[in-house]
């Protein structure tokens, strides 16, 4: 974020990215540089997608600014895959590796060694010690590194840090930072201009993804986004769009009910807003809109708020009731990681690719009709996620659009609005 501010401050314009299927970070990325900051990972979107997704993203940008995840190499199991590495070494672009020195000097030397020798194809060409207590320790660090650039050393600093939550971070409209005062902080503790001389291009795609509708009539889709739903892909909505979509926000928490031909609900926190929720106009109308037709599309938290209750704190509260399943808010964290399933169902078909974090448990009637078989990932129950009901679908499962049938959903939101 600190690198991202300082060459904003530069008049730079700044495309952001982000490694991982992380959807609060990217709220501060985009708040910061004024651009839709987007999500590479090489698990859900394969090496050529994220290539395309940079390609199609960064062409009018000066510059382009990836944040990793977890640690440099760590990827899914034991393999590099979806690691900050593989992206990228997957768009042969430059490493600068960030450690954290608090309370050690020469083993940061070992340190950097081995990162740079652990697969010599990832280009470490710089370093950024964080957490150095004075400058004294930096040059101590300095004076035992191999022959590797320190492009920055950034002291300790308890002003500047985001809250976070059970599901991370709090989002980019929750805080109230002080970006020019983010900027200056790091203008004065990391070489900018160094940064900006190891820059290099990235490796471009070799195959387009031809994923598009013939039939471009007409066709509206409402996006449920507020305070309750907030968990998006940027790339989701450009798929609409490509399919021919028109896009119509719109506030469950408010009330609104769009005139619209389909409906998707995302992740995001409908355990704090539960009671608005349940006395919404909004959560009234729905059922009545999926028994019509209407294809209705939810995630995680959208998956909560169609069930017919959510039980948060021993109190039960009344939800949209789309699906006859229930959900219960725990304090213990449920499931965490990447899915892979394949959908059976009547639009949603094919292998599907995403991830799954939450803190709660949902039990489905026993007539209820399940079309993802979890070929990774815990799902809803018994290995199964995807619940349906008429037209409507709902899941743990953040489905990415790289692999998300988007054009055959708003192909069936098309045919519902020529009823």
């Amino acid at each position: 974020m600190g690198v991202m501010a300082a060459l904003t401050k530069r008049n730079m314009n700044v495309q952001p990215y982000k490694v991982g299927p992380d959807y609060i970070d990217p709220t501060h990325h985009t708040a910061i540089c004024g651009r839709s900051s987007r999500n590479l990972d090489t698990f859900m979107m394969g090496v050529e997608g994220v290539r395309r997704t940079v390609e199609n993203s960064y062409k009018d940008a000066d510059i382009s600014v990836i944040e990793g995840v977890m640690g440099l190499y760590d990827g899914m199991n034991s393999t590099e895959i979806a690691s900050s590495a593989h992206v990228a070494k997957s768009l042969d672009i430059p490493v600068i590796l960030v450690v954290n020195v608090h309370g050690m000097s020469r083993s940061t030397g070992a340190i950097v060694k081995g990162f740079t020798e652990f697969d010599k194809d990832v280009n470490i060409a710089g370093v950024i010690l964080n957490r150095v207590g004075s400058p004294r320790h930096a040059q101590m660090i300095k004076d035992v590194l191999p022959d590797i650039p320190v492009v920055g050393a950034v002291p300790r600093n308890q002003d500047v840090k985001v809250p976070s939550r059970h599901l991370g971070l709090h989002m980019a409209g929750e805080q109230d930072y002080d970006v020019g005062k983010l900027a200056e902080f790091i203008e004065e503790n990391v070489d900018i201009d160094a940064i900006l001389s190891l820059a290099s291009e990235p490796k471009k795609p070799g195959v387009e993804d031809e994923r598009c509708i013939e039939d471009m009539s007409e066709v509206t889709i409402g996006v449920a986004r507020d305070a309750a739903f907030c968990f998006y892909y940027e790339e989701m909505f450009d798929m609409f769009r490509k399919c021919g979509a028109k896009i119509e926000f719109f506030s469950p928490l408010d009330g609104e009910i769009p005139e619209v031909d389909g409906m998707y609900f995302g992740g995001g926190y409908p355990e704090l807003n539960i009671a608005e929720l349940e006395k919404s106009r909004t959560t009234k109308k729905l059922k009545d809109l999926s028994a019509d037709g209407m294809p209705i599309y939810g995630e995680c938290g959208g998956l909560q708020y169609l069930c017919s209750s959510y039980e948060i704190e021993d109190v039960v509260y009344k939800m949209a009731d789309l699906f006859p399943a229930e959900t219960v808010l725990t304090k213990k964290l449920q499931a965490l990681g990447y899915t892979h399933g394949v959908a059976k169902g009547k639009f949603i078909k094919g292998p599907v690719r995403g991830h799954e974090f939450h803190y709660s448990l949902t039990e489905c009637d026993s007539d209820s009709r399940l079309i993802y078989e979890m070929e990774r990932g815990k799902g809803i129950m018994n290995g199964k996620d995807g619940i349906t009901e008429h037209n409507s679908l709902a899941s743990y499962m953040h489905a990415h659009p790289a692999s998300f049938p988007v054009d055959s959903f708003v192909e069936e939101c098309r045919k519902y609005g020529r009823k």
